[in-house]
């Protein structure tokens, strides 16, 4: 029997959550950045009235704007982001356990095991939870459903927004194969002017072209993406609870304007330690080496790390060796442009083990208390929401800009 596989793609995401504290611009082209105010500011997302004008992701400001002359810029929160996402997987986790989030705004869903549960059909499920995240989050959903990971994230991709697009054995050479070969999953630029070169313009070129003269001509990938364009592919969903730990988890900005001085920078890398210390303990993981990436106006990067004394997840441990770094390698005069924090060579929680310090009998003690202090933060936070509790040393002066709404999306 086929499985019944769901891709759940949330429209617009970035833009359609900012709208929902903006009703006011429900019917006007939107479009969110990291620097509103500045012409060479990136558009990270747009709603789909500015899709209308040809606005497109990664674009200037500047020239998203000639295109689009009444374009409303929003800046970003990507707090939000984290708290919505959050919010429709556990939605999503109604229907299923196998829910395997493949980005930020996007989740595979694995219902062959509960469909029967609601009523047996695929389409109607898929409609449901449309209307679930709808109704309860102001969102919409586009949702592909098939018989494989690949093909229902083509089917979210086929008709947006708000929809749903089955595709079965009996249909996706139809629907699926006039389409050009970048609509296949992981086919980049490269890999498509290799192909061009072979004839292959469309998924069904790719499906016909000779399986093993594809692995000659592309390698290992070459066989991978034949079996995707012919339905072959039968990679499980895998929950977030089973899939292997980050082997480092970094957290970094692009400031609107440049930093200078050792209360800035402090500042700044103590919001970004918090958020790296929180994932961590999140994956229940702890770093012994902490690595710093300063970029200056003229985007020459300096990058240096050190190993700690003993693994740690809390965000303190991180500043302060994070501003050793910065002072190892940085004029206090200099600017900064942008700034990294990563923790790496990470070690599960449980097998973190320590070397006591015999001249300073209290450390342990004290990193306990430091340790169940943030981890209680990490629950007010989940309840209440991220900006709902901070560590002094990353709340901002009066009058500073919120640096969180600047950050650049990592990939995550």
């Amino acid at each position: 029997m086929d499985r019944v596989i769901f891709h759940c793609d949330l429209n617009s995401f970035y833009a359609s959550v900012e709208l929902l504290d903006h009703p006011e611009l429900k019917d006007r082209p939107a479009a969110v950045c990291g620097d509103p105010e500045s012409r060479h500011g990136i558009i990270l997302a747009k709603n789909e009235l500015a899709k209308q004008y040809k606005v497109q992701t990664a674009e200037t400001v500047w020239q998203a704007r000639r295109k689009c002359p009444d374009l409303v810029l929003l800046p970003a929160h990507h707090w939000k982001y984290k708290e919505y996402s959050r919010k429709v997987n556990d939605i999503y986790e109604r229907y299923t356990d196998l829910v395997e989030p493949f980005s930020i705004d996007e989740s595979w869903l694995d219902v062959t095991g509960t469909l029967h549960l609601f009523g047996g059909d695929g389409k109607a499920l898929a409609d449901q939870i449309r209307r679930a995240v709808r109704q309860e989050l102001g969102l919409t959903v586009s949702v592909g459903v098939s018989f494989n990971k690949v093909f229902a994230k083509m089917g979210s991709d086929y008709k947006k927004p708000d929809a749903t697009t089955v595709i079965t054995r009996e249909n996706f050479q139809e629907l699926l194969w006039p389409l050009p070969v970048t609509d296949l999953l992981f086919v980049g630029r490269a890999a498509a002017r290799v192909l061009g070169g072979y004839g292959i313009r469309t998924i069904g070129d790719l499906a016909r072209f000779d399986r093993d003269s594809l692995g000659v001509i592309l390698g290992k990938g070459g066989y991978t993406l034949h079996d995707y364009a012919t339905g072959k592919e039968h990679a499980p969903v895998v929950p977030a609870r089973d899939m292997p730990g980050p082997k480092s988890v970094g957290n970094g900005l692009t400031f609107p304007k440049n930093l200078v001085g050792w209360e800035q920078l402090r500042t700044a890398l103590a919001e970004l330690a918090d958020e790296v210390a929180v994932r961590l303990r999140k994956h229940g993981l702890k770093c012994t080496t902490v690595q710093v990436t300063v970029r200056d106006p003229a985007f020459k990067d300096i990058c240096r790390q050190k190993r700690l004394s003993a693994p740690t997840y809390i965000s303190r441990d991180l500043v302060q060796c994070g501003m050793e770094l910065l002072h190892g390698c940085w004029n206090e005069r200099q600017p900064v442009r942008a700034l990294t924090i990563t923790a790496q060579n990470l070690v599960e929680e449980g097998e973190a083990g320590e070397q006591v310090d015999l001249f300073a009998a209290d450390a342990i003690p004290c990193r306990d208390k430091l340790e169940k202090l943030e981890k209680a933060m990490d629950t007010i936070r989940d309840k209440y929401g991220r900006s709902a509790i901070s560590i002094a040393s990353a709340v901002h002066p009066a009058g500073e800009p919120d640096r969180e709404d600047q950050r650049l999306p990592l990939g995550d």
